[in-house]
């Protein structure tokens, strides 16, 4: 019979007195029915490697002595048994097969990095354990023409300039995922992942960010670069990682089809607190008229 192994997230329970369960990725258990099979015949089936000395050892189901055996638990009856639940298995997607490649939810998709690199290089790490490809550019023009779907991501330890981001802006109309992120003093800001035209733009959150605070001359000013240095606390390791670590599952979230977000996170950076806020994009306005 072909060795099966149970699928990533997937685990065999042996329940007291009422036999053998399934545990879903999802964390959904269900009942499994090993006919005449007995069940830790079933989990050492699924589990062991492949090759193991006990595969063959005297005794075992699959040692050639014991094949002469007869009645209901004779090795070709349960051989049949472990075949019929190696099939529902795999028609439910909870084994994962030899040779089968494991496919990271990012494979196929070229990320391209911009930015400082305390945030780049966590950042790099975790798109390609998720099977992603990274290309690291400085600006916008490097951007290489590639065939498969891909993003862009922009980290900044510092506010973002005044217009920096104005060329970024129009490449979710190109279909191409944009997703950025920088820092105000203590706080880290992450905007939504655009994804496709109408999505929330960097434009959007500014304008959004200037409606809701009184001080909106001087916020603007400060965006303006009108301000003295920031002498604040930078990104550390821990916050780095924290803010990696979310602008990965933004990319995961785009990658699996469910396009951009409308979802602005603010990071504190003394204690690590996440916030999210709901914005908007802003409506086209047609000019005023005399």
């Amino acid at each position: 019979m072909a060795t099966a192994r149970l699928a990533p997230g997937v685990a065999l329970v042996t329940v007291p007195g009422q036999g053998l369960a399934v545990r879903t990725p999802d964390g959904e258990f269900l009942r499994v029915d090993t006919g005449t099979a007995a069940p830790d015949t079933v989990v050492a089936h699924l589990t062991r490697a492949p090759g193991r000395p006990e595969d063959t050892a005297p005794g075992s189901p699959h040692h050639g002595p014991a094949a002469t055996g007869s009645g209901p638990s004779a090795p070709g009856v349960v051989d049949s048994e472990l075949a019929v639940l190696v099939t529902a298995f795999g028609d439910a997607g909870y084994l994962a097969r030899d040779g089968d490649r494991v496919r990271g939810p990012l494979a196929g998709h070229t990320v391209v990095v911009l930015g400082d690199d305390v945030l780049t290089e966590p950042l790099t790490r975790f798109v390609r354990a998720e099977g992603g490809e990274v290309r690291h550019a400085t600006r916008l023009t490097d951007l290489p023409d590639e065939a498969s779907p891909r993003a862009v991501v922009w980290c900044l330890d510092s506010p973002a300039p005044h217009g920096l981001w104005d060329e970024a802006d129009r490449l979710p109309a190109r279909g191409v995922g944009w997703l950025r992120c920088h820092r105000e003093g203590t706080t880290a800001w992450l905007e939504p992942l655009a994804a496709g035209p109408g999505d929330v733009t960097s434009a959007d959150v500014r304008l959004r960010r200037l409606a809701a605070t009184p001080a909106h001359r001087e916020l603007a000013a400060y965006w303006a670069g009108s301000c003295t240095d920031d002498t604040g606390p930078a990104h550390t390791a821990a916050s780095a990682a924290l803010t990696a670590s979310l602008l990965t599952a933004d990319l995961i979230a785009w990658a699996a089809g469910r396009g951009g977000s409308r979802r602005l996170r603010r990071v504190d950076l003394r204690d690590l607190t996440v916030h999210e806020h709901t914005v908007l994009p802003v409506p086209a306005v047609a000019p005023l008229t005399r």
